[in-house]
C-alpha cells in the first residue's frame, strides 16, 4: 500500500511599497516577517541537515546559479507549526505538515491571514504616504516569477523514473484547474491576451534540480526532511499560488491521489507527451481548452481529455482500496470541475481563480471598451491577488458569495494559532507555544533546546506522523518546562 501522504505548501508573496523611492524588497520583507505579532518564536532555522543540492536521480550538485539555496535572513516559527521567513526578496509562509488535502488547504489559507496581520503591523513603520502591498501571486509582470510550491512525502522504494513517466502529463494538464490566470505572456513566449496560469511561461526543462532558472516540470531535489531511508519528498514547483480554497484543495488532493496510485502500481502505460515543455505554456495559453497536444502513441489529446483519463484510473483505484470522506470529496470535486470546464469554463468562476478573474476582466472590457493590454486591466489583474481584505478583488467576490469556500473565517483564524493534530507539526507548534524561551533552533525534522545544561538538547522528529496530539499531548501537558519535557522524552540530545 502507498504511504499515507503528508503534504504542505510554500508560498513566496510578492511585495512592494508604494510611494517609496528607495524600495528594497529584502528590507520590506524583513519588516513584514519581523513585525508579525502573532504567536511565534523568532529563532534560528537550522540548515545543518538540509541538502538542496542532492538530486533524486542519485547525485549531488554543488551550489550554483539557479539552485534555490535560501537565505533565511529573518525567521520565525509559529505556534501552528508553520515557518514564516524571508526567502531572498520575498516574505514566505511554509505551512505545517498536514495529513490530508483539506487540512493542507486550510493551513495554506491561514498563511494569507498571517500575512495580512504582518503587513498591518509593518505598515506602522512606513511614512504617511507609503503603503505596503503584498500579493499572493507568482509574477511581477516584469519578467520575474516567484514560487508557490507543494510538497508530498512518497516512498523511497518507488523508482523515480516511474514517478516522472506518470506525473509529467498530469502536471502539464492539471493547469486547467490549478491556474490563477494572468494577462499576457512573459519569458519570450508567444504573445497572448489572457492565459490560464502565471507560472507556465517560465518552465524550460522536463526534469531538473533548479527552481529559479531553467525551471523543470519535475523537480529533483532530494531533501525529505524525514527518514531518508524510507521517504522522498516530491517538491512540486509547477503550480500557481491560489486564493480559492476549493482550488487549493483540488490541486493538493488530486496530486496526492495520483501519487498514491503510482506507488501502488495502479496505472497502465503512461501518457507520454512528445514535447512536454512546449505543452506547459501551450495549454496555459488556451483558455478555451481546445488545444490538442501530440502524444507518443495516443494521437492528439486536449488537456481535458488527458485529465479524464487520469480521473478514470484514480476512480477505479479508489474503489479498489476504499478511501475516506476527504478523498471521496476530492474525487467528486475533480469530476465536477472537469464536467463544468468541458461544458463552459466560465461556469467554474465560483471555484477557480483563472475563470473568476477572467469574468471580472471581461466585464470591464465590455463596459469600458478596454484592450487587453490596457493598464487598467493589468492593475485589476494584480488587485485580484492583494491579500488586503479591503482592497483585494478576490475578497470582494467572497463577500458577495460569488466564490465557494471550504472554511469559515473562524476556522482560518484558529489555524493561524493551533497546529494540525495528526502530524509532527503538533509537537513543533506546541513547543513554540509552551517553551519559546528555551528554543534555540528548529528544522522540519528536529528542535534544539537550551535547558541550562552544558550541552544543547536536540529532539529529532524523523517520522512525520509521530509527534501528534495522540502521541505527545499528555506528556507536554505534564511538562511545565522544556527541561521537564526533555526528561520525559528520555533526556536524549539526538
Amino acid at each position: 500500500m502507498a504511504l499515507r501522504k503528508v503534504l504542505g505548501t510554500e508560498t513566496e508573496f510578492g511585495i512592494t511599497v508604494l510611494n517609496q523611492a528607495a524600495f528594497n524588497p529584502v528590507v520590506a520583507s524583513s519588516a513584514v516577517v519581523s513585525s508579525y505579532a502573532g504567536n511565534r518564536s523568532r529563532i534560528q532555522w537550522s540548515l545543518d541537515e538540509e541538502s538542496p543540492g542532492r538530486d533524486l536521480r542519485g547525485f549531488r550538485i554543488a551550489e550554483g546559479p539557479g539552485i534555490d539555496f535560501e537565505t533565511g535572513l529573518v525567521n520565525t516559527v509559529l505556534t501552528n507549526g508553520a515557518r514564516l521567513y524571508v526567502d531572498h526578496a520575498h516574505p514566505e509562509y511554509s505551512s505545517p505538515e498536514c495529513a490530508d488535502p483539506r487540512s493542507a488547504a486550510l493551513y495554506d489559507k491561514a498563511g494569507e491571514r498571517v500575512m495580512v496581520e504582518a503587513v498591518e503591523a509593518a505598515q506602522r513603520l512606513l511614512g504617511p504616504d507609503e503603503r505596503l502591498v503584498v500579493h499572493k501571486n507568482n509574477t511581477d509582470g516584469k519578467g520575474n516569477s516567484y514560487g508557490a510550491h507543494e510538497n508530498y512525502l512518497i516512498a523511497r522504494a518507488i523508482p523515480f523514473d516511474r514517478i516522472v513517466r506518470h506525473l509529467t502529463a498530469f502536471f502539464v494538464t492539471r493547469q486547467i484547474f490549478t491556474g490563477s490566470g494572468k494577462i499576457g505572456s512573459e519569458n519570450g513566449r508567444p504573445p497572448v491576451d489572457y492565459q490560464i496560469t502565471q507560472r507556465a511561461d517560465f518552465f524550460e526543462e522536463e526534469i531538473g534540480l533548479e527552481t529559479t532558472l531553467k525551471r523543470p516540470i519535475i523537480n529533483t531535489r532530494d531533501e525529505p526532511h524525514a527518514d531518508p531511508s524510507r521517504y522522498r519528498r516530491l517538491h512540486v514547483i509547477l503550480g500557481d499560488a491560489n486564493r480559492s480554497e476549493v482550488q487549493t484543495f483540488l490541486k493538493l488532493g488530486t496530486t496526492a491521489l495520483v501519487l498514491d496510485a503510482i506507488e501502488d502500481g495502479a496505472f497502465p502505460d503512461p501518457i507520454e507527451l512528445v514535447d512536454p515543455v512546449r505543452e506547459v505554456w501551450s495549454v496555459s495559453h488556451d483558455p478555451k481548452l481546445e488545444y490538442a497536444m501530440e502524444t507518443t502513441d495516443r494521437g492528439r489529446l486536449t488537456a481535458l481529455e488527458i485529465q479524464w483519463q487520469y480521473l478514470d484510473v484514480i476512480q477505479q483505484y479508489a474503489r479498489s482500496i476504499g478511501v475516506g470522506p476527504v478523498w471521496t470529496q476530492v474525487l467528486g470535486e475533480w469530476e465536477q470541475i472537469l464536467l463544468d470546464l468541458e461544458t463552459d469554463p466560465r461556469s467554474t468562476a465560483d471555484r477557480l481563480d483563472w475563470t473568476a478573474k477572467l469574468r471580472i476582466l471581461e466585464g470591464y472590457r465590455s463596459r469600458d471598451g478596454l484592450a487587453w493590454n490596457d493598464s487598467k486591466l493589468r492593475l485589476l489583474d494584480l488587485q485580484y491577488h492583494d491579500v488586503d481584505p479591503q482592497r483585494g478583488l478576490y475578497q470582494r467576490l467572497v463577500d458577495r458569495g460569488a466564490i465557494r469556500r471550504l472554511f469559515d473565517d473562524q476556522q482560518v483564524e484558529l489555524a493561524t494559532i493551533e497546529p494540525p493534530e495528526d502530524t509532527r507539526a503538533f509537537f513543533r507548534g506546541t513547543c513554540v507555544h509552551r517553551y519559546p524561551e528555551a528554543l534555540v533552533s528548529a528544522n522540519w525534522d528536529s528542535l534544539v533546546f537550551d535547558i541550562g545544561e552544558e550541552t544543547l538538547k536536540r529532539v529529532p522528529m524523523m517520522e512525520p506522523l509521530r509527534g501528534t496530539r495522540r502521541h505527545v499531548a499528555s506528556m507536554l501537558e505534564a511538562s511545565p518546562t522544556a527541561a521537564a519535557m526533555i526528561r520525559a522524552l528520555g533526556g536524549n540530545d539526538g
